[in-house]
């Protein structure tokens, strides 16, 4: 029988409602000895000198927060432990602004907590996410008390963690005593994330919101780099979101893509609308098929409705989300995580700014090595190319060294990808000299000579190492809105995209891979060598003046130059050269067609009137390229074997 829509919510509504005053009232008279007055959980379950932690993120016992903080003045001299506090809960000002009478102590640090740690008032610890748990396993860190927020319980006396996992249930295990809050607007969230009501030992009763949160709107830089991200994205990939704005405006930029998974310590509402229009499906996993798996989650009612009770969604410990072994075993796991500054070497500062602590390792290093060995994974770290100071100054993420006192969270080993938004840097398994001009590329470039210069002094790169600068002797910027894509006759398709500092290599290993006869047709010699002074100045081009294009094809996962289309300035005004080169194994699929199609259509955006070239006779693969074209060509003269030829645009 159809039931209407409208009906139909009101009636499961109406049935969660009753089950939950079912499983309230089980709890008022089953475990009605364990319910305590607030005041008496906090002052029968801690003692001055204790160690305690209070449960994290969003999940945070609001109501016996408040009453400790109260009762502080009671409780000289107990450490708290925190990871990831986001309440607006002042411990030091409700407290009669004591400095010592609470000592915190954050793994992660949130917004409540950034000021005291940077005065010296409390404490960070920096640990793996997915190691905090086996610090209270294994009893190198003991906890006498955990405060900890929970649904009520179901007919089997077992409450779920709700939003929040994480840490909170290894701890709640190793912990000698537990105090809950139960709240029935707590979500019911399924997985390992229950605790039964006998290894609670106290509880109280509260009917407050859980806390909310949201990244807002992302803005123009924070899209930006989302959609470059976006891009390495492949259909049926398992993805990861770190905390951050970047991270979560990538979901917006996955609309079309399909079947992708989610395995992440964290998620937030953009996952939601990825479910419901169907592009998270979690249907091609290689581990948890079918199921959303995370630690915690952060967000609005919106995703806290979308957890609860979900079968989808499963929680689980981060000793088991963020262990690398059990990552890597996602196939194509993708690990998108923030950074706040990167040097020029590829080290990634993640946790401070200078001498002063501002988050935390959290599970960065665990998603960045679990995806580095996930079959076809990709750990991706994304920052904004600038940063602006308070007195209105701009300055560089990209940097040529961390600054005194910056922790490297990931390092010159593990990373892989880093984006901004003036594009992706590739540095694994580069040089250092490759890695230079990957980072220097993606900088602003308001700061690239400078980061150039540096790079020079430390002889990271060749000493007339240069960068593309345009007529007016500005940088010029890498013209990004050319990128392409074609498929050829033989069904592979290849990137087409503008030429790029960092191509040094791969166009030498091109101009080596052709014969005597291939570089003949192309130089008019048989040229030898092919070193970085005569290459540099075909990957350092005015962009607004001179066009090179490459056709890339990855094959095992390694880029490849396999062709090079490009005009050039000449001194003839409007007039602009051609000329061609394709690996002996990429030709007769159309590509140089292409190419001369494409440049043409560039050339007239730059302003340009007229093509030309020179073309040896005996090279008729060209001749036949050029006289097949649909142009109409004007052969200037034929002298000594070679065909000159122009046409207009």
């Amino acid at each position: 029988m159809l039931i209407d829509n409208c009906k139909a919510k009101y009636i499961i509504g109406d049935y969660l409602s009753n089950y939950r005053n079912e499983d309230l009232s089980i709890l008022m008279n089953k475990y009605s000895k364990k319910k305590v007055s607030i005041t008496k959980a906090i002052k029968n379950f801690i003692k001055p000198g204790d160690r305690i932690f209070i449960d994290s993120g969003c999940a945070e016992p609001i109501d016996l927060t408040k009453k400790l903080i109260e009762l502080g003045l009671e409780l000289p001299d107990v450490e708290i432990l925190h990871f990831l506090s986001l309440s607006d809960l002042d411990y030091y000002e409700t407290a009669g602004g004591l400095e010592d009478l609470f000592r915190h102590n954050a793994f992660f640090i949130g917004k409540s907590l950034r000021k005291y740690i940077r005065d010296g008032q409390a404490d960070y610890t920096p640990i793996l996410l997915s190691e905090i748990p086996w610090l209270f396993k294994l009893g190198k860190m003991h906890l006498d008390t955990a405060l900890i927020q929970v649904s009520p319980p179901d007919r089997y006396g077992f409450c779920s963690y709700g939003i929040n996992v994480d840490i909170v249930k290894p701890i709640a295990e190793s912990s000698e005593y537990v105090v809950a809050e139960i709240n029935p607007n707590m979500p019911r969230t399924l997985g390992d994330s229950f605790i039964h009501m006998d290894d609670i030992d106290a509880f109280i009763i509260s009917n407050h919101d859980i806390i909310e949160f949201s990244y807002g709107e992302p803005d123009a830089v924070s899209t930006k780099i989302a959609k470059f991200v976006a891009s390495l994205i492949e259909d049926e990939s398992t993805i990861q979101m770190g905390i951050g704005e970047i991270p979560n405006a990538v979901t917006i930029e996955l609309a079309d893509k399909k079947n992708l998974g989610i395995h992440s310590e964290v998620f937030s509402d953009g996952i939601v609308d990825l479910v419901e229009s169907g592009v998270v499906t979690c249907k091609k996993k290689t581990i948890h098929k079918d199921k959303i798996i995370c630690s915690f989650v952060m967000g609005t009612k919106r995703l806290y409705d979308f957890v609860d009770d979900n079968p989808m969604v499963e929680f689980h410990p981060c000793d088991y989300t963020n262990d690398p072994f059990i990552i890597s075993k996602n196939k194509k796991q993708i690990a998108i995580n923030a950074a706040l500054s990167v040097d020029l070497t590829g080290q990634v500062n993640s946790d401070s700014i200078g001498h002063q602590f501002y988050s935390g390792i959290g599970g960065q290093v665990d998603f960045v090595r679990g995806a580095a060995r996930s079959k076809n994974g990709k750990p991706i770290m994304v920052l904004p190319s600038t940063a602006t100071m308070k007195d209105g100054t701009l300055v560089s993420r990209i940097v040529p060294f961390l600054q005194p006192g910056a922790g490297v969270v990931v390092t010159r080993g593990d990373v892989h990808y880093i984006a901004t938004e003036w594009g992706l840097a590739y540095l694994y398994g580069k040089s250092i000299r490759e890695r230079v001009l990957e980072m220097i590329n993606i900088a602003h470039p308001d700061f690239r000579e400078e980061l150039l210069e540096h790079a020079k002094k430390w002889n990271y790169i060749y000493s007339d190492q240069t960068l593309p600068v345009s007529i007016d002797g500005r940088i010029s910027v890498y013209p990004e809105k050319y990128e392409t894509k074609l498929e050829l006759r033989n069904g592979k398709t290849i990137k087409i995209r503008p030429v790029k500092p960092t191509d040094e290599r791969m166009i030498q290993e091109l101009h080596y891979s052709l014969d005597d006869r291939d570089r003949y047709f192309r130089f008019f010699s048989p040229m030898k060598d092919f070193r970085h002074k005569k290459i540099q100045p075909l990957v350092n081009i005015d962009y607004t003046t001179n066009m090179i294009l490459i056709g890339e094809f990855n094959e095992k996962g390694k880029d490849n130059i396999i062709a090079i289309g490009a005009f050039f300035k000449t001194f003839q005004a409007s007039f602009g050269e051609i000329a061609f080169v394709v690996h002996r194994d990429w030709r007769n699929l159309g590509i140089t067609k292409f190419f001369l199609n494409y440049l043409v259509q560039i050339a007239k955006e730059l302003n340009y009137r007229t093509f030309g070239g020179s073309i040896l006779l005996e090279n008729k693969s060209m001749l036949h390229v050029i006289n097949t074209s649909g142009y109409t060509l004007k052969i200037k003269k034929i002298e000594e074997g070679v065909t000159e030829f122009a046409f207009d645009l």
